[in-house]
């Protein structure tokens, strides 16, 4: 979601784990041996925390632990904790100790929970404006996350950055990638990670190089296409918060997110790799059934191409729970997650 500002203006399940990983960094074609994670054991999921005071000592922090209880009772069964770890490290790139003891509470809190817990780096404004600064910092974040999580929590799922795209290059991203995946294989050589693919329009999954013998990587993608439709009446952009009400539904609005979503499952099929849905979603000012019409369409097909999803988000913009009255929004449920009759 991050990165769709920019480009407007400016998730208790263990999944199965199999091979190790290895250094060399070769084209995804090259991959083919050994089992995959089970990425639809992740099932359905919502993003949480990204703007939560949680992170700050719990001022303005409206998300509240019960909260996730209530995401379990609703049918979730994972939660991607959007942590900008960037913002809490010092001038040497070291993270804040206390915030990473709320956030190893947030990851019990989790577990407790019955939910899977991915950590997502989130910090995609500076790496998709700065690559070599991104560079310094992200390595350095992986360093501290995976040796304080080595052997803890088999259950946590990595994702190594929200987003990459902006100003880094497919070939850019795949150095760093490889960079990050092997620090974190150092210490954690079986933990499933999420890795994304480079986030354009164009969706460009076939330039995305993973290690042809690390079978624990789960590949992601996010989806808010049309844009125009999607973000439609959002205040932070000068251009799109005039725009609407417009609507979504067509047969070629159907036939164009087919043809997107066909392009990632052919390739995962091609490569045997998993995929995940990371974020999708449409801002609350589109018009309501066309909004209820998109998120089934999105969710309903990720699960028809066995894929996991994470609807963008649990609260704040795009919310799909009213935090003031503490009760999810029906008509946003009911489209990700259909009553069971």
């Amino acid at each position: 979601m991050t990165a769709f500002r920019i480009l407007l203006q400016r998730a208790f399940v263990m999944l199965a784990a199999a091979g190790l990983a290895v250094p060399l960094i070769a084209p995804a074609n090259a991959a083919g041996q050994g089992a995959s994670p089970d990425a639809a054991a992740l099932g359905r999921g919502i993003n949480i925390l990204g703007y939560d005071g949680i992170w700050e000592g719990y001022h303005n922090a409206p998300f509240r632990p019960e909260n996730l209880a209530a995401i379990r009772r609703a049918g979730f069964s994972h939660v991607r904790i959007n942590f900008f770890g960037f913002r809490h490290m010092d001038s040497g790139n070291i993270l804040d100790d206390a915030v990473l003891r709320r956030l190893d509470a947030v990851i019990e809190q989790v577990l407790a929970s019955r939910l899977v817990p991915i950590l997502d780096e989130h910090d995609t404004d500076l790496c998709q404006r700065d690559v070599a600064e991104c560079g310094v910092k992200l390595k350095a974040f992986w360093r501290q996350i995976a040796s304080r999580y080595a052997g803890k929590y088999p259950a946590l799922v990595f994702e190594i950055l929200n987003e990459p795209g902006g100003n880094m290059t497919s070939a850019e991203w795949n150095e760093l990638l490889g960079d990050c995946l092997a620090i974190i294989r150092g210490t954690n050589p079986k933990r499933n990670v999420v890795v994304a693919i480079l986030n354009t329009e164009e969706l460009p999954i076939d330039q995305l190089a993973l290690p042809a013998g690390d079978r624990n990587l789960i590949v992601t993608f996010h989806y808010y296409l049309p844009l125009q439709f999607t973000h439609q009446g959002a205040p932070w952009s000068p251009t799109f918060s005039k725009i609407g009400p417009l609507r979504w539904g067509s047969a070629e609005d159907l036939a164009k997110a087919s043809a997107d979503f066909d392009k990632i499952r052919s390739w995962s099929e091609k490569e045997k790799r998993p995929i995940y849905l990371g974020e999708f979603g449409v801002y609350e000012r589109a018009p309501a059934e066309s909004r209820a019409t998109y998120l089934s369409f999105m969710a309903r097909r990720a699960e028809r191409n066995g894929w996991a999803w994470a609807y963008w988000q649990f609260d704040h913009d795009f919310a799909a729970f009213d935090g003031a009255r503490q009760r999810w929004k029906t008509d946003i449920l009911r489209a990700i997650i259909p009553p069971v009759r």
